[in-house]
């Protein structure tokens, strides 16, 4: 049985912006640029109140808020920090899979510490977050990810969740199925359209049925709505997608994207080529993202037998993605991005470097 704690710093950004400079203490904070064109990176919960909201619209945000004061990120000043949690939680385990600046995974099952329970592990490490950086963190405990960082957001701010082995339906039964990762808008509308809204529903669905509907998505369905993850806490984190995009000043049509794609593909084909020399995997899909005037984003993917073998090649693959676009002529794209994905796993010998406890 493994004990796992996922650790979720509090409104991270936009609380760093107010621990430094204590005349934002206590007002809507906006990490954002201010323009037409920008989108808000975090928002603190004075803010959050108002109804603002990460990867919103900055405009947007100031009609819901505003009085809220926008402060433009400093990305190396959050990452500093983001390394100074990092070696708090290190005092703890090795065992620390970050998803982001600002959350991770720990597997506590053995602790540095000698600490009794996984409970008293993720006490102390939201004691010294608060004594030595004077920011908050809130923190799930359970025995799997998923579950632990459900948990973590329940008490939110500044909170700690704790779900027992024998808890753990109890706690998921009666959250909304949209809960469950993986479950997005589009499969949140699939599972309602069969009377399945809440994680019991979906757990009273016989496993057949959802993998007659949902093929191998079925059966991870039927997993979580049991509290099933056996997945481990990775401490080095396998790139599955390497991508890069552009948002520009001004909106484009689709036929004037050609020489920013081309610029894109070359850049993301660069990093597809570290990733190769790396541990020798390659990807299996090509990928087109944009997103329109109006902020609707859309993808294109294909995954040819035969992948592109240099930047050119993925820029025509791209640009193919591109002609699959069936949106009216005259729409107008704020943004694009290409992408690589589904990358091959690591040969065993380069996955056993990965994974090697120094």
């Amino acid at each position: 049985m493994r004990k796992i704690v996922h650790v979720d710093m509090d409104a991270f950004y936009a609380s760093v912006e107010q621990r430094d400079d204590p005349a934002l203490r206590g007002r809507p904070v906006v990490v954002a640029w201010k323009g037409a064109r920008s989108v808000v990176c975090a928002a603190s919960y004075e803010a959050r109140a108002f109804g603002v909201r990460s990867a919103m619209p900055a405009v947007r945000a100031e009609r819901l808020c505003p009085q809220a004061v926008f402060v433009p990120p400093d990305f190396a000043r959050y990452k500093a920090v983001s390394n100074q949690v990092r070696a708090i939680l290190e005092r703890h385990t090795d065992l620390i899979e970050p998803l982001s600046l600002d959350e991770a995974y720990l597997d506590v099952t053995e602790n540095r510490e000698g600490l009794a329970t996984a409970t008293d592990v993720a006490r102390a490490i939201r004691a010294s977050i608060r004594d030595e950086l004077a920011l908050t963190a809130s923190a799930g405990v359970a025995p799997n990810k998923f579950v632990a960082k459900i948990a973590s957001d329940h008490r939110k701010p500044d909170g700690l969740f704790v779900v027992r082995p024998e808890r753990v339906l109890s706690f998921l039964t009666p959250l909304p199925a949209a809960r469950l990762p993986g479950v997005g808008q589009v499969m949140a509308e699939k599972l309602a359209a069969l009377a399945i809204h809440t994680v019991g529903e979906l757990r009273a669905v016989p496993t057949p049925l959802l993998v007659h509907k949902f093929g191998r998505w079925g059966w991870r369905l039927a997993e979580l709505a049991r509290g099933i993850d056996d997945e481990p806490v990775r401490a080095t984190r396998i790139r599955q997608s390497v991508s890069s995009e552009d948002t520009f000043s001004e909106d484009h049509y689709l036929d004037e994207l050609g020489p920013t794609i081309i610029r894109l593909a070359e850049r993301v084909w660069a990093l597809s080529e570290r990733e190769r020399q790396r541990d020798g995997r390659r990807p299996r899909t090509v990928q087109l993202k944009l997103k329109t005037s109006d902020f609707q984003t859309l993808t294109r993917s294909s995954s040819p037998e035969s992948m592109p073998t240099s930047a050119l090649a993925l820029a025509e693959a791209a640009l193919a993605l591109r002609d699959r676009v069936d949106l009216p002529a005259r729409t107008r794209y704020r943004l694009v991005g290409v992408g690589l994905a589904q990358f091959d796993e690591p040969p065993a010998s380069a996955q056993d470097a990965l994974f090697a406890t120094p």
